[in-house]
């Protein structure tokens, strides 16, 4: 059974422009997330899908640069972009990514992945009761369900790729992985300023190398002015493109 990562990424920001390409340390944002797919060790394949919009170019290059393919479909369409990517490299299951969460635990993502594999289920996410950090959670989907939804998914749902599946959970078989501790308090992604300064400080401290949610959670606790440093900002709705 193939595995195959789609990184979803873009420079048009409305919160906080060309994040994707913001440097951590010694790699850009993307690249972190590149490495930590990989470092999960059940791709066998990873490709980043971004837009035709000549302001993605950027993108491409640093593709090419790290040495990971990239594709380019639609700017808003996100859910056909997946299935232009599906169209040159096809995959039994697609993992789904986004280039601003740099802090993924390729640990949590080789867990879910053999919890999908054992289940036979469509689509297995840890967001549907969430107690991971906001930036941490996994989502995977069988590749014939992705294609099914094509012809179901509309509007907002075509922006989320995903969102159909699990807000229509009576026609498919969803799960929602759940890990403890409840740790949704934290939130490690990357989509404002402050969110940018929460998560350079976690790079100077550890580096470059993904570190485990455990450790960084530790670390965290004993850090609550950094905790509160994006506590305020408010992910945004599911309508919203």
């Amino acid at each position: 059974m193939t595995s195959l990562g789609i990184i979803q990424a873009r420079m048009d920001s409305s919160r906080l422009p060309n994040k994707v390409l913001r440097k951590l340390g010694g790699r850009t944002v993307l690249e972190r997330v590149v490495q930590g797919a990989q470092q999960s060790g059940v791709l066998d394949e990873l490709v980043v899908a971004t837009t035709v919009e000549s302001t993605d170019d950027a993108i491409v290059a640093e593709c090419e640069r790290i040495g990971v393919p990239s594709f380019r479909g639609p700017v808003d369409d996100v859910l056909g972009r997946f299935l232009g990517v599906l169209d040159r490299h096809e995959s039994d299951i697609v993992l789904r990514f986004t280039a601003d969460n740099p802090l993924i635990d390729p640990a949590i993502i080789s867990l879910a992945h053999r919890v999908f594999v054992a289940s036979g289920a469509d689509y297995l996410s840890t967001s549907l009761a969430h107690t991971l950090p906001r930036g941490l959670d996994v989502e995977m989907v069988r590749t014939p369900v992705l294609r099914q939804v094509d012809d179901l998914a509309t509007d907002h749902h075509r922006v989320h790729v995903t969102s159909y599946i699990y807000t229509h959970a009576e026609q498919f078989e969803v799960i929602g992985l759940t890990l403890q501790p409840d740790l949704s308090h934290l939130r490690l992604t990357l989509d404002t300023e402050d969110d940018l300064k929460l998560i350079e400080s976690i790079v100077d401290h550890f580096g470059d190398e993904p570190v485990d949610i455990k450790t960084l959670a530790t670390w965290l606790a004993s850090r609550p002015e950094l905790v509160e440093l994006n506590a305020h900002v408010l992910q945004k709705a599911l309508v919203q493109a």
